[in-house]
């Protein structure tokens, strides 16, 4: 009975302020946004991973397609080089005078093959590849010519070779990455 007492004649009810519901909502709310930039970062992540897996396939397959042009420029090296049939046609006609990935030197008023979507010299690799690589890798060799210095030995070498310029393109089967590659290649 004591106890009651006291309560009654000292004691105020206070009613409640509320602070902590809105500290506590306030700390979730804090941690909703962490957790939801934490979601975004692995997402991102993942995005920048699949895109550089995709382009790892490409590129491999676009160095396969491009060591088989190397191929076919050496299988040329003794041959005839390609020519235009007619030099005074116009670039739409230059640019595709290829035969089997095989094209003739690139003109000089035209601009280069393998920035032209109506290219269609592009010749299909013949490698196995596996098939998350998608479309074969595509590749086409431009004589460059043939009076090009083998060795360091200057103009009293008289050894001259062919040059070909190889551009090799791939992309995989998602079409996230396009890779193309080149190299110049020369032949004695």
């Amino acid at each position: 009975m004591k106890e009651r007492e006291r309560f009654e004649k000292g004691a105020a009810i206070r009613h409640q302020g509320g602070a902590a519901l809105v500290v506590a909502l306030l700390l979730l709310l804090v941690m909703t946004l962490l957790g939801v930039a934490g979601l975004n970062t692995g997402v991102l992540e993942e995005k920048m991973s699949a895109a550089s897996y995709d382009r790892n396939l490409a590129l491999q397959a676009a160095e396969v397609a491009l060591r088989e042009g190397e191929q076919l420029a050496e299988s040329n090296a003794s041959e005839v080089p390609p020519a235009y049939a007619d030099p005074t046609a116009d670039c739409a006609t230059l640019m595709n005078e290829c035969t089997d990935g095989l094209c003739p030197p690139p003109a000089a008023s035209c601009g280069k093959r393998w920035t032209d979507a109506a290219f269609t010299g592009w010749k299909d690799a013949d490698a196995t590849l596996p098939a998350i690589v998608g479309a074969k890798p595509q590749f086409f060799v431009e004589f460059l010519g043939a009076n090009f210095p083998c060795r360091d030995g200057g103009s009293s070498d008289p050894n001259n070779c062919r040059r070909y310029r190889v551009t090799a393109r791939a992309q995989p089967g998602t079409g996230r990455a396009l890779v193309m590659v080149q190299s110049l290649y020369g032949t004695e």
